[in-house]
């Protein structure tokens, strides 16, 4: 459980460190036990995962920040113990790049991928102040006027609204999730059709966020397909990362929005931004959807 909010939490000393922890076993093959903490519906959050194999990168390559990272999800993941395997593509001056899988058991003793990622990695603090960009920070508005993961759900009520998922919601005990209301009508059982999420986003127990928790942060907001009407499981195909800048201390502001849904897939193309009005990392993942 998230440590209680009197004792915040820093980087390198959270629940979240603990969870994303890898150990080596050997250069390039390292043990993890992915935490129940961490899975929504059926299924260890897609975010969650990338920071676990991030953490790996970070010690196989001698660069320490992710710059881009991609991930096919393979097969849903499940809590328990898992392996990762990384080799080093190509090492350079400023950049490094490397991949990654992670690899569980199935009920047969059977070796199975679940996910299969490629990463360049820099060093954040290395790169200009230098800023050009038409992009602005979404309008969220205060925090003490948005929604938490169990106010949303108190909302249903009266409404009569069903709740769209069932299934475990174990990370949204972990993290600081305030929902604009203005992307909230899927609570209310009357969803605004323009497939858009925005929330105030932390880590429950008050650490900041750091470049790994950044690539948690994009995956982290209830599926925009509840907002385009849609119920249940959203599983990500593939979700490619850009963090721009190390984050400032604070709550960051997550936007994120689909413009297409066809054949049975949709895009989410997310921003995140800090508390210092900077755009922190950007995403796009394409997802699977169920219709009818």
């Amino acid at each position: 459980m998230p440590e209680a909010a009197s004792t915040r939490a820093v980087i390198g000393d959270s629940e979240f460190d603990r969870d994303t922890a890898v150990t080596r076993r050997v250069p390039g093959v390292y043990d993890i036990d992915l935490s129940a903490g961490w899975t929504i519906i059926n299924a260890v959050n897609g975010g969650y995962l990338l920071a676990v194999l991030g953490r790996a990168l970070a010690d196989t390559l001698p660069h320490p920040d992710p710059f881009t990272i991609s991930a096919h999800y393979l097969t849903a993941s499940q809590p328990g113990p898992a392996v990762i395997r990384t080799d080093t593509v190509r090492t350079g001056r400023t950049l490094s790049t490397g991949q990654a899988s992670l690899f569980q058991y199935d009920d047969d003793g059977n070796e199975v991928e679940r996910i299969r990622v490629l990463a360049s990695y820099g060093d954040l603090a290395a790169l200009p102040d230098d800023v050009r960009t038409t992009a602005t920070p979404p309008a969220i508005p205060p925090m003490d006027q948005c929604f938490g993961p169990e106010t949303a759900s108190d909302i249903r009520l009266p409404s009569g609204g069903p709740a769209p998922v069932d299934g475990s919601s174990a990370i949204t005990e972990r993290l600081m999730l305030k929902l604009d209301p203005a992307t909230l009508g899927w609570a209310l059982g009357a969803p605004s059709g323009k497939g858009e999420m925005r929330s105030w986003f932390g880590l429950a127990d008050g650490r900041d966020t750091d470049p790994l928790a950044l690539l948690l942060a994009v995956d982290a907001l209830p599926p925009t397909a509840f907002e385009i009407g849609l119920k249940g499981w959203v599983p990500t195909v593939e979700l490619t990362v850009h963090v721009r800048h190390r984050p400032a201390p604070g709550p960051l502001r997550v936007s994120v929005a689909t413009r297409n849904l066809a054949g049975g897939f949709l895009e989410e193309d997310a921003e995140v931004w800090d508390s210092a009005d900077r755009l922190v990392a950007q995403s796009r993942q394409l997802a699977r959807v169920r219709l009818g």
